[in-house]
């Protein structure tokens, strides 16, 4: 041993920089009488993957647990005693063990939130046991009824004595590609996940049927063993490496976010706040607040006022619930007084937190929001309706803030007809017309989603600026009628608009259930008729958006790990994420 601390340091100072990049891995630890302990085996694993091991004490403090999620790459959980069962609502089995109540809250509140910030969670033993609990599954006090295999071995915990089978196409298979059919484990448990629940799937069992592994079903790196890869040295470290590798994929991903404006360019949320829905607060009722936007480090989205076009014969109040915001009854609403009360909630809200949120009009707002750490909110119109055929209507609203309008919805309006009306006008009306040459002189884009081919058209013969559709999608992949040809797509390109990629299910595909990575197939065969330079994201989420490994906005760092595992670099993820629509949104503003 060098007992020379001067001599020691070099080697520190040395590495320095290669040990600032390397992602850093919280430990949970045991608790035991009066100490906070782990078993050595897991930060030295940690260690030989790549990884910066730091230990997490069992403090079921919510605000010292999320402030420690802020500055960890990944979460291991580590093994040991049973859970209370009166955590999923259940009586003691006889064949219950120790439990340990310095643990249980404090880790499931840990995995809970470490799973809403997308950080990458590998489980072990007990591990996985928490995984189930804090997220929707269900643990097996005592697996002896069901089990025929030894699952508490007494053998040394550095000794494999049973195997188990893995499932392919799963995380474990991609780590443990050439043992398919046989993985060797070890194994100390009489408990066992045995429902992972609708966020997680099974994807290894041992012979007699019991789980031995389950993943994120959502696309997230999240993953739990039953068995103790922290004591199989080699043959255990491919798990601490996928960890590893995933907590730098995660951070990486933070740090471009970091830099990048995301700006979503359409969400309906808003629809909601009639409802008493607290954009401030976490709300499972809404798909985007913002806690969400936290968690999935999202800068920036454009909500829209939205009015559903009324059916023939039938008023506009009627398709709109009583509520507090009109005292003197629903007949007393109108489309323009129905948007003004949505802006007026909005403004509201913003003013009560405005070290948190601010409301943005132009490209400079929302970088100035960012700078300040503030969310940023752009208002917007879902459904020319709102103008009420008045002119006047349309400049009360640009004078409100809104940086875009989208001409009509699902139907025909006085301005223009809808992709899923009845042709009424045969594309843009003469009303529609004066209505566009007023939306380029007050700045305002003009959005064509839901708009009818010859209004497609139409819009960009008439505007002399650039036009948007800020949530659409591709007709070529699937055939809806609100989405868009490669024609019209090649078209608004060469006019120097943008399309922005939207996540409702029923125009992405036809059939079955989309995802994350149909998302990403609509906005790549956009990329490849339009360009990179016309294309974004417009979720649609609290309008119908919202699929699998991309539910809600706390899930929009997942759609940059995509981009970045098919090699977008920064600038073009920065296109993507907004750059594309502030350049147009720029220069529309630029007629102001």
């Amino acid at each position: 041993m060098n007992y020379s601390l001067d001599d020691l340091l070099v080697s520190a100072y040395e590495n320095f920089p290669e040990a600032e990049s390397r992602p850093v891995i919280g430990i949970t630890a045991n608790y035991s009488d009066i100490d906070a302990t782990v078993r050595d085996r897991y930060y030295k694993q940690i260690i030989s993957a790549g990884g910066v091991p730091v230990i997490i004490p069992p403090i079921a403090d919510t605000a010292i647990i999320a402030d420690t999620l802020n500055k960890v790459d990944g979460i291991l959980l580590t093994g040991g005693g049973d859970y209370n069962p009166l955590w999923c609502g259940e009586e003691p089995s006889p064949k219950l063990h120790n439990i340990n109540k310095e643990r249980d809250a404090a880790e499931l509140i840990l995995t809970r939130l470490a799973y809403n910030k997308q950080i990458p969670i590998l489980g072990i033993c007990r591990g996985i046991q928490t995984l189930a609990m804090a997220l929707g599954g269900h643990v097996a006090q005592d697996i002896s009824s069901q089990a025929t295999i030894k699952h508490s071995q007494d053998a040394d915990r550095e000794e494999a004595t049973h195997s188990v089978i893995i499932e392919e196409g799963s995380f474990l298979f991609s780590v443990y590609h050439d043992r398919i059919g046989f993985l060797p484990v070890n194994s100390f448990h009489h408990q066992a996940v045995d429902n992972p629940g609708s966020l997680f799937r099974a994807t290894a069992h041992s012979k007699d049927g019991i789980i031995e592994a389950i993943e994120s079903t959502e696309y997230k790196n999240v993953m739990g063993v039953q068995w103790h890869p922290e004591w199989l040295g080699k043959d255990g470290l491919p798990l601490f490496k996928w960890l590893v590798d995933s907590a730098r994929e995660y951070k990486n991903v933070g740090e471009i976010h970091s830099r990048v404006l995301t700006l979503d360019t359409h969400c309906d949320t808003p629809m909601f706040f009639h409802e008493g829905v607290d954009f401030t607060k976490r709300d499972s009722r809404i798909l985007v607040d913002l806690h969400k936007m936290t968690d999935g480090r999202q800068d920036a989205t454009i909500m829209v006022a939205y009015l559903p076009q009324p059916k023939e014969g039938q008023e506009f109040y009627e398709n709109v619930k009583p509520n507090q915001a009109f005292p003197k009854g629903r007949m007393s609403i109108t489309p323009a007084t129905y948007t003004d009360s949505i802006f007026d909630i909005i403004e509201s809200t913003v003013a009560r937190v405005p070290d948190y949120l601010g409301i943005a009009r132009t490209s400079a707002d929302l970088y100035a929001n960012k700078q300040l750490g503030k969310k940023s909110i752009m208002l917007g119109i879902e459904n020319g309706l709102a103008i009420e055929h008045s002119l006047d209507k349309l400049r009360h609203f640009a004078d409100r803030g809104i940086v875009y309008m989208t001409l009509c919805h699902n139907g025909d309006n006085g301005i223009c007809d809808s992709a899923r009306g009845c042709n009424t006008h045969n594309g843009v009306s003469e009303f529609g017309e004066q209505v566009i040459k007023e939306m380029n002189r007050l700045g305002i884009m003009v959005d064509m989603s839901h708009a009818g081919e010859k209004s497609f058209y139409d819009a960009l013969e008439i505007s002399e600026k650039p036009i948007v559709c800020s949530h659409s999608n591709s007709r070529i992949l699937c055939d809806h009628p609100r989405n868009l040809t490669d024609d019209q797509l090649r078209a608004i390109a060469k006019k120097g608009g943008v399309v922005h990629t939207t996540f409702y299910h029923g125009f992405l595909q036809k059939t079955g259930e989309a995802d994350i990575l149909d998302g990403i197939r609509h906005l790549e065969h956009a990329i490849e008729i339009m360009g990179i330079d016309h294309v974004g994201i417009g979720t649609d989420f609290d309008g119908d958006g919202g699929v699998r490994g991309m539910r809600d906005a706390s899930d929009i760092q997942q759609f940059t790990r995509q981009l970045l595992r098919r090699r977008y670099s920064e600038s073009d993820i920065a296109k993507i994420w907004g750059g594309n629509w502030l350049r147009v949104m720029t220069e529309v503003q630029k007629a102001k």
